[in-house]
This record gives C-alpha cells, structure tokens and sequence, in this order.
C-alpha cells in the first residue's frame, strides 16, 4: 500500500439500538486512525428502508457521542450515494466486468431445488454471463466474477486467507428496480471516502472475498484488512438479548462511566502484554492491529466492574460529578441541583474509591444530598433506640464547640463511647443511621466532616428526638 494519510471507518446499520460489538468495532477503528494521525469517518448503512429508522440513526450517533468517539466530517448516508453506486456499476458493464442477468427468481429457486436434489452445489451459474440475445425484460447487474483460481484475503489479523473461486457466484450489484446491493454499495463508499483500512467483524470474512474483486474490476487500490472475532456471551455462546445488555446505550443507563467501558471494550479482543487497566492515553500509545487476537472475546460483567471501579476511582472530582449529571440525564431522572453538585464533589474523595458504578456513587452521597428531616430505613430506625438516642443528645452538646478536625472528631467520639463502656462500633451504628438515614454510607468521620458542623448537629438533634 502506498504511502498516504489512514482512514478507517465505522459503518453501521440503522436497524435498531447500537450493538456492543459495533461500539467496539468503532473503538478499534478510532483508536487506529487516532495513534497514526489519520481520519476516523461515519457512514451510516441505510440502504434498508424497511427497516432503517431515524431513531435508529439517532441512537447510534449518541452512542458515539457517549463513547466518546468522535468522527471527521459529517456522517455519510449510504441511502443518498445510490446515483454513485449505480455510475459505478454501470461503469463495469461497459468495461466487460459484470453483465445483464435476465434469471428470475422463480427460475434460480428451480434450479437450486434441482440441484439439491441431486446433491449438486447449489451455486447460481447464470446462463445469461457471456450472452448478447437480450430480451426486453427486466435484469439484474451481476459482477463477472474470476471461475477459476483463488482469491487471497491478506488479513491483518487472520493472516493469509485463501478463497476458491469455484466457490463464489457472480454477485448482484444492481437489482431489477435499479437499486444497489449492499456488498457492491459498501466497496464503492469505501473507496470515495478514502478508507485505507477495513476493521470489521469476521462475520464480513467472507464478504472480503467479493469486494475485493470490485477493487480489482475496477482498478482501485485494495484497502488493508482486518476481521476481528466476534464478542461472546459468558457461555461462550454469540452474544445475544439472553446474554443481558447489548446494547451500548444499556451501559450508559446502567451508569458505567465511558472511559471504563472504552477499556474494557478495548481488551474484548485485544491484548497489550497483560494489561487489563489503562488511560485512553496508554490505550492510543499501544493499540496496534498485532495485539488483536483470533479467538471471540468473552463479555465478562464482573471484569467490567472492576474495570469501572478503577477509573472511577482515577477520576477527577469535578469530571465524576459531571458524568453523575450525565447519568442521570440518560436514565431520564431529575438533574442534581448546583447545591447538591457542590454537595456530591466535596464528599466525592470518601465515596469514589469503592463506587463500581455511577449510580454506585449516588448511593454511597445520599448522605451529602439528603435534606432534613432525613428519613430513616428500618434498619436505621431500628438502631436508634432509647439508649443509642440518650447518647447521640449528649454527643450534641459535646460537639457544639470543639474544631471541626478528624483527630478532634475522633477523640470526641471515642471518648463518649469509652465513657458508656462501649467500643466505638457500637456507638458508630446510631451515628451513620443519625447522619445518614441508613446503615450502610462512608465512615461517620467523613460524613460529619463532609457535611460541615451545623449539618451534623441538626441531623444529631432530629435522631435524638425521633422516638418522640
């Protein structure tokens, strides 16, 4: 291949919600064209108009956009581009590379039931390639394709693949109706935008085979291939709706931050040594195509949690409370105020380290975001006996005027425990229920500190008083 600026491309079809493999497949694609400076490009398959839908459009540009991966130029209709699939197809009819094909399809299903029946290839030889006696009938546009030999698929990630061209029938470039199929529409849409490199699942394997000799009709510069393996269920099974979430917008709702799944989506499949957790920096710096592997990666929910946990846990304050908002926008619940947002960044150094999840983190805050009168779950309720509320009204007058400091804090505590002959995980109990309004929430320290000193008294005075 000549040297001259990468282009690789995503090309999905609007059929529905974005696929988890498509999203990676984009991945892959954007950080190749990133690392060598090249262009990343859109271009939207919606040739099937019975089943492409705007919506479906729509969801896959904010895929994108959650993903993060953005594209050069505007997005390209496939659907738009049929006068230039049509220009090219009849280019190779006047140059002898495909032919008018009159068959039916009444004919073609005769002669693959016959064919069947006496355990012949099934493949569809048209009589009508090397004819001139037209008749005045509507026809297909076929590629004339090579009989004999092979045809080598030169794959960056399957190696060498050899196909026999015995086994490959003239495709249809053109239908009866003008319109252009698919396999022919995607080589000429490659071609115009200047696509250098073609990653794409395997499932296009085959179809590689086909393309290439529209290339080689046409005299253009074949592209660099590479088919990566498909994304497996945990059975091993292709991934499909019994599996869970497909779809990549499902991980958004189920608030897994972009970056973690930009990693974890780029280790499904491809490996830098035995790193599991990196930067989008680290991940342009190492992606190369030799690191993709030949094997279907496995979709494991427990590694993308762990994978979610450490870039939460790297992310700024400020960024995570964005991606809060972020979330809470996509799963259509109501926005954090300005003082909730303020609130939720000044707790976010006790709650990001063992968050998993965005929704993980709102959780673990709802301490920083509860307004008072705060309301106790049954456990917290529970705790707050006579007893525990006898202790937290003296703890109250304790703490009117001490610093508010974590080492005075802890004093204070653990002196009044000492003094009712308790450890101080007794007394911890009534006091996250008291902060809180639930038993499980970050360390009472970090709660008070977080929440500031006339929060804390507020909430410790209502405890005390709540069996009243």
């Amino acid at each position: 291949m000549s040297q001259q600026e990468i282009v690789t491309r995503i090309a999905p079809s609007p059929t529905g919600y974005m696929h988890i493999g498509t999203a990676r497949t984009a991945l892959f694609n954007w950080l190749y064209a990133r690392k060598h400076g090249g262009r990343f490009v859109l271009r939207v398959e919606d040739t099937d108009r019975a089943r492409s839908t705007p919506e479906a459009t729509r969801a896959i540009l904010d895929g994108m956009a959650w993903l993060g991966l953005d594209y050069d130029g505007e997005a390209v209709s496939q659907f738009a581009r049929a006068e230039r699939h049509r220009e090219v197809a009849e280019q190779m009819l006047a140059q002898g590379h495909a032919y008018k094909c009159f068959s039916t399809q009444e004919e073609i299903a005769a002669f693959r039931e016959t064919a069947k029946a006496e355990g012949r290839s099934t493949l569809f030889l048209s009589p009508w390639r090397d004819r001139e006696d037209h008749p005045a009938a509507p026809y297909v546009i076929r590629l004339k394709a090579p009989r004999e030999g092979v045809t080598v698929i030169a794959d960056q990630v399957q190696g060498d693949v050899t196909i026999q061209n015995t086994t490959l029938d003239d495709m249809i470039l053109l239908r009866s109706d003008g319109t252009p199929t698919y396999m022919h529409a995607v080589v000429v849409d490659d071609h115009d935008m200047g696509v250098t490199h073609v990653i794409r699942g395997d499932d296009h394997l085959n179809n590689a085979a086909r393309q290439i000799q529209i290339y080689a009709a046409m005299g253009w510069e074949e592209p660099v291939w590479a088919h990566i393996p498909l994304i497996h269920g945990e059975d091993g099974k292709k991934l499909s709706k019994r599996h869970g979430a497909t779809g990549v917008m499902e991980y958004a709702e189920m608030g897994y931050p972009a970056s973690a799944m930009r990693n974890y989506l780029a280790r499904l499949g491809w490996a830098h040594g035995d790193d599991e957790l990196f930067t989008d920096a680290q991940a342009l710096e190492w992606f190369d195509l030799g690191g993709i592997g030949k094997s279907p990666a496995r979709l494991d929910m427990k590694k993308l949690a762990n994978v979610a946990a450490w870039h939460i846990a790297q992310t700024d304050d400020a960024d995570l409370v964005a991606q809060v908002q972020g979330y809470l926008s996509v799963t259509g619940q109501d926005s954090l105020s300005q003082s909730q947002q303020d609130a939720l960044g000044a707790a976010m150094y006790c709650l990001k380290d063992r968050a998993k999840s965005l929704p993980d983190l709102l959780e673990k805050g709802q301490f920083a975001l509860a307004e008072r009168p705060l309301s106790f779950d049954d456990k917290a309720a529970k705790v707050l006996d006579p007893v525990s509320r006898g202790i937290l009204n003296e703890l109250t007058a304790q703490l009117q005027n001490v610093s508010w400091s974590r080492d005075t804090l802890e004093g204070v505590l653990n002196t009044a425990a000492d003094s009712h002959g308790l450890k101080f995980g007794k007394l911890a109990g009534p006091l996250r229920a008291a902060l809180s309004g639930r038993m499980i929430s970050p360390s009472v320290f970090d709660m008070m500190l977080v929440i500031g000193r006339d929060e804390t008294l507020a909430r410790l005075t209502d405890a005390a008083s709540s069996g009243d």
